[in-house]
């Protein structure tokens, strides 16, 4: 074992006459170890919190969606999902029809943003087929007599105070003409089961018939509102849709789903920021500690230190001593934070334990995910600062005069 080490080791380890110095070094090591803890659980909350949203919003909404620039819509959407199926980083695409209504239901009326969909060819972008409670997204192109069949979003249907079995009727702004005016257009519907996805905003609005139910509903014969497409890397979507719009030729524009949630992921991404420099700042106070625990070693000290020097020890082996004696103290404490921080994360996040409300936070619960290199980066982050705060009390240990030191002893 090195001699600084050993002697920064016995320096620990020993009981002084100030027992209070003992005192600041536990607090020093406890502070560094909160502090990282909490980093860690903080990071881990925000990160958490973006996969969750990210990964609900991917599972309703497709990658990349591509719109007619002509307001009418997109007429031979059949051969247009053949073409783009064949291109190349494109692993599905269907066709897509929207619009915005309003239903009435036992516990009252609600508006609701109807999806016309092709069940076959949904589950090839979005992971609606999964999510579909009570039945089956193949309900949709039964063909009985009587209303079309209809999924609702699970706290749409709660709201409505309908379930599986009932009829609701849906009114859109499509209008007809008739001898009074423009009327709204209505449809009634069955509800075949209901849809839960997780994300409040589509539970608590949407609605999913057959592409051919919404086409009537809307007034859109034979149209589609848009192809919805899933590719191969749904964070290279902007370059893809490039390529895709290139390919079908003009009169085609794209949006995709990081456009569509930029704003979204940006305040997260500020929140993230912010809330690791607000708690980072712990670990810098329990740095001041660790100079303020040093100072007092080094004046308990001088004597030991001056006897050192005399018997040829060299300055910079004073310092390194100092060094190592708070950068240890750093190290314990950042460890057992680190730990702290990795376990509280698997326990928040395997039990669910801490509830919020779907309909503020988007979520039901508050997903911890820790991230291996942002573990890493708060780890060496933490080392760092610790390291540096030894430097200043280890120079001054270096400097002190044997001579004066031990001139009155």
């Amino acid at each position: 074992m090195p001699f600084e080490l050993r002697v920064a080791l016995r320096y620990l380890k020993a009981r002084r006459k100030q027992a209070f110095i003992s005192v600041i070094s536990g607090v020093s090591m406890l502070g560094v170890a909160v502090g990282v803890c909490a980093l860690m659980i903080a990071l881990g909350l925000m990160t958490g919190l973006q996969g969750e949203i990210r990964s609900r919003i991917l599972g309703a909404t497709a990658h990349l969606s591509i719109f007619a620039s002509a307001s009418e819509g997109i007429a031979s959407y059949e051969d247009l999902v053949e073409r783009v199926r064949k291109l190349p980083r494109v692993e599905g695409a269907a066709p897509a029809v929207y619009g915005k209504g309003l239903t009435h239901g036992p516990a009252g009326s609600s508006p609701v943003t109807v999806k016309g969909i092709d069940p076959r060819l949904e589950t090839t972008v979005t992971e609606l087929g999964t999510q579909v409670k009570e039945a089956s997204l193949s309900v949709l192109e039964e063909e009985t007599e009587g209303p079309a069949p209809i999924l609702l979003g699970y706290d749409l249907a709660r709201n409505l105070g309908v379930g599986t079995g009932d009829v609701i009727k849906i009114m859109s702004a499509a209008g007809k003409l008739s001898p009074w005016g423009m009327l709204p257009r209505q449809q009634s519907f069955r509800v075949a089961g209901t849809v839960r996805s997780g994300l409040w905003e589509f539970d608590s609005e949407w609605a999913y018939v057959s592409l051919s139910a919404a086409q009537r509903l809307f007034d859109q014969p034979a149209h589609a509102s848009l192809i919805e497409i899933r590719v191969d890397d749904m964070y290279a979507v902007d370059e893809i849709g490039e390529q895709v719009v290139e390919a079908l030729g003009p009169g085609y524009v794209s949006n995709n789903w990081i456009q569509m949630n930029q704003s979204l992921f940006a305040a997260l991404w500020l929140e993230k920021i912010a809330i690791g420099i607000t708690i980072g700042l712990i670990v810098a106070v329990a740095a001041l500690n660790i100079i303020a625990t040093l100072i007092l070693m080094v004046m308990e000290k001088h004597q030991d230190i001056a006897i050192l020097v005399t018997m040829g020890t060299s300055r910079a082996m004073i310092a390194r001593i100092f060094m190592l004696q708070g950068t240890l103290i750093g190290a314990v404490g950042t460890v057992v934070g680190g730990l702290l921080g990795w376990a509280s994360c698997y326990v928040l996040d395997r039990w669910k334990l801490i509830q919020v409300q779907a309909d503020v936070y988007q979520v039901s619960y508050v997903p911890f995910k820790l991230q291996p290199d942002e573990a890493a980066i708060v780890i060496a982050g933490a080392l760092l600062v610790c390291f540096l705060a030894t430097l200043y009390p280890a120079q001054g240990a270096a400097r002190i005069d044997p001579a004066e030191a031990l001139r009155y002893e």
